[in-house]
């Protein structure tokens, strides 16, 4: 049986998720599971929580916390990385209102924008720390990244480190379920193609399988406008839709702040019309915490057992899939390696792998439309300077990843740019390495 290592396992919920995930296979109900995690406290409810979710299903894991990741990589077979580097407070607060001084408002701030960027850069130097560990420790290692900023941490350790990396987002899946239902097809019978960059993928084809063929559902997709049925919160993305042809993977408020058109100081009529949720991480974060507490003793209670259902994150489907050679298609986040044409070759893209005895093989999908492949180009340059950035450790790198910001460029000159980084990086303190 495979050992599996949860770093920043303190996620509990999301631990219990793919814990539930992968112990309900029944050729792995009896894996080493390794729990590793900074925060004791967290750690010691992930690991009731662990034990209960094996109790749930009937499997018998050898489950193991520690606070120690050496201990918990040690001879991993497979190693998923959910942490968060400075976690809501001091990191993220540091991320939104800062930038608010200068005007600069944001929505989601983990992918793209300032607030990207710097979750990129306190976190690629933790992460390489991992992958380092793992050279060591466990060379042979698959490890399944679901930390942000994707595309820019994926690149980083591609650039960096021979560990084999697949990055993993629930974003393709979870918007086809979302437009199916919305169209009233079952998910069963949609077949889907998507390509692209992590929260920035479009499904090239959308379609039913019929007896004669196929049905391409884009015309269902599109009458969802025509007939004024676009739900409020997804405004962003049907406005995309009408203007490129094309779905996006990632929701509407992530989406509005990857470009420059929506978020506007000066146009409060585009955030009210397109329903654009400002600051809208930080009340999540917030939510999660306050109910935090309330959780945690409901997950303790020794009398609390807990309901276990299957998700669809692609964790668990990969390393079964490796573990026995059941063929698999998921979608990852993998060097392009000659996988989208019209994408730079050493960037991150997000297309359909296929997972065997083999391992996660990406499906080359050629060229892009031109249109949509320009936009993610604007995304690309951002993440390659931040990956340069923190390679390199020029302060004047960091510059010019916020400059090729699409948002941050189109609200803040120059010498606002170049003040807001020197203000952002102050703040992170020693969150960050030192920059030159």
């Amino acid at each position: 049986m495979p050992k599996i290592t949860f770093i920043g396992a303190g996620s509990t919920v999301f631990a219990k998720d793919l814990l539930g995930d992968i112990l309900s296979f029944p050729e792995l109900s009896e894996s080493t599971i390794s729990l590793h995690d900074i925060d004791e406290d967290r750690l010691y409810t992930s690991e009731i929580v662990a034990q209960k979710v094996a109790q749930a299903l009937g499997a018998h894991p050898t489950i193991e916390a520690t606070t120690d990741r050496r201990v918990a990589l040690d001879g991993a077979d497979y190693a998923i990385c959910m942490v968060q580097v400075g976690g809501y407070e001091p990191a993220t607060a540091i991320d939104f209102e800062v930038p608010k001084k200068y005007g600069l408002r944001q929505t989601i701030g983990d992918t793209l924008g300032v607030g990207g960027i710097m979750r990129g850069l306190r976190t690629i130097p933790v992460l390489l720390e991992v992958c380092r560990d793992m050279e060591e420790l466990c060379p042979d290692v698959t490890f399944l990244n679901y930390a942000n900023p994707m595309a820019i941490l994926c690149c980083a350790i591609s650039r960096a480190s021979n560990i084999k990396t697949v990055g993993l987002c629930h974003s393709v899946f979870l918007t086809a379920e979302d437009l199916a239902r919305t169209i009233g097809v079952p998910i069963e019978e949609v077949n889907y193609v998507c390509a692209g960059i992590n929260h920035m993928a479009f499904y090239l084809r959308f379609e039913r399988k019929t007896a004669d063929g196929a049905e391409d559902l884009y015309p269902r997709i599109r009458q969802v406008v025509e007939e004024g049925r676009v739900p409020s919160w997804n405004r962003v993305r049907y406005e995309m839709l009408s203007r490129l042809g094309y779905f996006v993977t990632e929701s509407s408020e992530h989406f509005a702040e990857y470009v420059p058109w929506f978020i506007k100081r000066d146009r409060t009529d585009l955030i009210e019309r397109l329903n654009i949720p400002l600051d809208e991480y930080p009340r999540r974060c917030e939510a999660q915490i306050a109910a935090w507490e309330a959780l945690r003793e409901v997950l303790e209670d020794p009398e609390t057992t807990l309901a276990v259902e299957r998700t669809h994150e692609y964790g668990s489907y990969i390393i079964h899939s490796l573990e026995t050679g059941v063929p698999r298609v998921v979608y990852g986040n993998v060097p392009n390696c000659g996988l989208i044409d019209n994408l730079p070759q050493d960037c991150i893209v997000e297309v359909p792998c296929l997972v065997d005895k083999n391992g996660v093989q990406p499906t080359r999908v050629g060229a892009l439309p031109p249109h949509l492949a320009a936009l993610m180009r604007t995304n690309i340059n951002v993440q390659a300077l931040t990956v340069e950035a923190a390679l390199t450790r020029r302060r004047e790198t960091i510059y010019h990843a916020a400059m090729l910001d699409p948002h941050t460029g189109a609200e803040l000159d120059l010498d606002q740019i170049y003040s807001l980084v020197d203000d952002l990086i102050e703040a992170h303190g020693d969150w960050l390495p030192t920059y030159r």
